[in-house]
């Protein structure tokens, strides 16, 4: 384990721990991915879909399935539909994607009866990056595409929430773009500047904001004190606001496959976390996403439910 991924574990050590449904775990590895956080002692999950199916993956992960609660569901699609319908029945505190596509998990999270809230959904990497002194949360690199103004709101207050959550001494949030001053071509940086007055007025709470900001003058004080901006941000951004999922791909992959950084994924905004693997993920990183997901569920246990949108 890598040392920030262990403070998250032992975070969730103080904590019982939180029932999870997981969706489709119909393959080795993402069955694995609930076993091993069960063993840690993070996660209690459910696991919703065809048994025989479930039952032949365990048996390609040499894992046993005692005592471990199921629920048979005949195909993918089904088996989101159940595992979200636990949550609804307050049976799961937070959903996990098995081997189906993320957008057959979603659709019905998003559905009108589904777990929606008043706050876009969104999706936050953590990310572990070798040599920087912060963790770094990056945010939305995989489920809003072209997100508007209102949505980068949302987004930001998600990874704000999130970042509290985590146990982040203070919130500093750039929002990014190629350039660190505000240009009429450019519209990510009008939208940067909007995002930092709405932080201003009380519309986003939590953490302070900055931008427009490039990357480096984001994270690199050297490069802002080139750049000679000044503020609590610059050089110093532990949450990074992309300006569509296309740039938060790339700088997620790129910190992961350049600079060997983890990257453990969670979709906020919903009514519970959703922890959301792949099957390249390391056994550190699919770990992490179920800690970070308990923590998220231990904290809205406490928080009250205007505070999250709800």
């Amino acid at each position: 384990m890598t040392s920030r991924y262990d403070r998250l574990i032992t975070a969730c050590a103080q904590l019982p721990p939180t029932r999870v449904a997981v969706a489709h775990p119909c393959d080795a590895t993402s069955l694995l991915s609930a076993i091993e956080a069960m063993q840690a002692g993070i996660i209690m999950p459910i696991l919703v879909g065809p048994q025989a199916k479930i039952a032949a993956a365990a048996q390609a992960a040499g894992v046993s399935l005692d005592g471990i609660e199921q629920v048979d569901a005949p195909h993918s699609d089904a088996a989101a539909e159940i595992a979200v319908g636990l949550v609804r029945e307050g049976r799961a505190e937070a959903l996990m994607k098995g081997s189906l596509h993320t957008d057959e998990l979603m659709r019905p999270v998003v559905a009108r009866e589904g777990l929606r809230t008043k706050r876009r959904v969104s999706h936050c990497f953590v990310m572990d990056v070798p040599g920087h002194p912060d963790p770094l949360i990056i945010s939305d690199a995989a489920v809003n595409i072209a997100p508007t103004l209102a949505e980068k709101a949302d987004i930001t207050q998600n990874a704000i929430d999130l970042a509290h959550a985590l146990g982040f001494q203070q919130v500093r949030v750039a929002i990014l773009s190629a350039m660190e001053t505000v240009n009429p071509a450019v519209p990510s940086t009008i939208e940067a500047a909007a995002l930092c007055k709405m932080a201003d007025r009380g519309q986003i709470t939590g953490g302070v904001l900055d931008g427009p900001l490039a990357l480096d003058n984001a994270i690199d004080p050297d490069a802002a004190a080139i750049k000679k901006i000044v503020s609590p941000v610059a050089g110093r951004a532990n949450v990074l606001i992309v300006p569509d999922l296309e740039a938060g791909n790339m700088l997620a992959k790129s910190l992961t496959f350049l600079a060997g950084a983890q990257a453990a994924g969670i979709v906020v905004g919903a009514r519970v976390p959703i922890i959301l693997t792949s099957r390249a993920d390391s056994q550190v990183t699919r770990i992490a996403s179920c800690a970070i997901a308990a923590l998220v569920a231990a904290g809205r246990r406490t928080m009250p439910a205007r505070a999250l949108g709800d």
